[in-house]
């Protein structure tokens, strides 16, 4: 396997020919027992560094029964090794701050500092190693060489360059690949016009960025007279929030830009996003690169791996990372995998539908189980849909109530109440037909909630603000 070593090493000058569809061949397509038979010798290494190197994991697995010699299968390591929660983080960076006990190297070598806001709580803090930065950026190349980017492309990176990882690991994939990259960036006032200018200026082949803010994007442009297909984007990819593996999200950028569409996802303590689940060319949905980020999909409650075809929450293990390894990390997150064959060629286990999101942002009504990304698809494939929406959530009386707020678009609400109330029947009936749930509907103006060029949030859990709409709704329909 190619530079398959522990520590990881790469060679930072090594690009493969120009019209080779995979950056490592032997590693990307190689017989999946064979690839299996090597993680294990990885997990093996990996867990004796750090189990060798901090208290975290040598304290948790020693209360646990587990040491690293007993890893002799996929098995071994599945059923032995305990798992790990982001409340276990939190608790280890209280009793260490500010990186936690699972730090394995000297802070001398922390090379890049990133984190959650911690606008809910005491902010979760990243170090990552000069070593692991360069290991991430190789990686990251790799998988966007796997999406058809090539040296000389303009990347055009369009998230905000903060503590969020997203936006560097773009970056850092652009540079290690030797694309032009364009770190245009997000998030002060008026940058959303800029972006179309610079756009339209540049013509990037390729964009990062999230899905919500891409279509965001093309609104913006239509305002100025211009043609989001005539920025000339051949492939863009996506992080940070469900949509670009949503059909009718992914259909939406794809009729806008007549781009080509990639998926990537994981959590911010995998990051960079693209190390653990993202698309190829030739390939919808996302692939588990596994030789870079060992994934497990598990029940949710036992936290045992389920079958494939079967949905559950992703659990993650670094194989390249030494600054702060995260080992069986559980997501928290919703997705079905599989092991078909791919177009690609690539013999990794996928994601065909991506992340439906986070198991805590599913809500139950009446007994249902919605996704709000679910909600997402079944508008994003109306025509007259007006891209954006509000999802409330409430009780009148004793039971639970949906009330979606879906904005139309321009063309449909100059032709009056009339269209505007076949719209509402047609999104009862798109609704009703997905998720089998009878909903009340209100019709919303072009631009009547804000855009975001970051996660777009789109549910409300509010009784009072349910039960003046829903008054509103029974008064307009008397």
């Amino acid at each position: 396997m190619e530079s398959w070593t522990w520590p990881p090493r790469y060679d930072d000058s090594y690009r493969p020919a120009h019209n080779s569809r995979y950056w490592f061949p032997i590693r990307e397509t190689m017989a999946p027992d064979k690839r299996d038979e090597a993680i294990v010798q990885r997990l093996r290494e990996i867990c004796d560094y750090a189990y060798g190197s901090c208290s975290f994991y040598r304290d948790k697995w020693n209360d646990a029964g587990f040491h690293p010699s007993q890893i002799r299968s996929l098995e071994d390591f599945e059923r032995r090794c305990p798992v790990v929660t982001k409340a276990d983080l939190r608790a280890a960076q209280h009793r260490a701050p500010p990186f936690g006990d699972y730090l394995c190297v000297p802070e001398s070598e922390i090379h890049h500092i990133h984190g959650t806001s911690g606008t809910t709580g005491r902010p979760t803090a990243f170090a990552i190693g000069r070593g692991d930065w360069q290991n991430i950026a190789n990686a990251h190349a790799r998988i966007m060489w796997g999406m058809g980017i090539r040296p000389g492309d303009i990347v055009f990176v369009a998230a905000i360059f903060s503590l969020y990882m997203g936006s560097w690991g773009a970056l850092s994939g652009a540079e290690r690949l030797g694309a032009k990259a364009f770190p245009f960036g997000a998030g002060a006032p008026g940058m959303s016009a800029r972006a179309v200018q610079w756009l339209g200026m540049m013509k990037p082949k390729a964009f990062y960025g999230t899905p919500s803010y891409a279509l965001y994007l093309a609104e913006v442009a239509a305002k100025e007279g211009l043609n989001a297909a005539d920025f000339g984007i051949e492939r863009m990819f996506f992080s940070g929030e469900p949509g670009a593996s949503v059909p009718g999200v992914r259909d939406r950028i794809m009729d806008a830009y007549k781009a080509e569409v990639f998926d990537c996802g994981s959590m911010a303590e995998m990051s960079p996003f693209m190390n653990v689940a993202a698309s190829a060319e030739s390939f919808q949905g996302m692939l588990c690169w596994q030789d870079i980020c060992y994934t497990e999909v598990c029940d949710p409650k036992t936290l045992v791996r389920v079958p494939y075809g079967q949905r559950g929450t992703p659990v993650y293990t670094h194989l390249e990372r030494t600054s702060q390894p995260m080992i069986r990390l559980v997501s928290g997150d919703l997705a079905l995998w599989t092991n078909d064959k791919t177009a690609c060629g690539r013999t990794y286990p996928s994601l065909p539908q991506g992340i439906f999101g986070r198991i805590d942002d599913m809500f139950t009504i009446r007994g249902e189980n919605v996704y709000p990304s679910e909600i997402d698809a079944a508008l994003s494939k109306l025509p007259d849909y007006g891209g954006e929406h509000r999802i409330v959530i409430s009780r009148d009386g004793n039971m639970d109530e949906l009330l979606l707020r879906v904005e139309v678009t321009a063309e449909l609400s100059a032709k009056g109440r009339p269209a505007m109330a076949a719209f509402r029947q047609q999104v009862a009936t798109s609704v009703h037909t997905m998720l089998g749930l009878r909903t009340m509907v209100e019709v919303a103006q072009p631009g009547t909630f804000p855009r975001t060029d970051f996660k777009a949030r789109r549910v409300i859990d509010d009784r009072e603000v349910f039960k003046d709409l829903a008054q509103r709704l029974r008064f307009e329909a008397t």
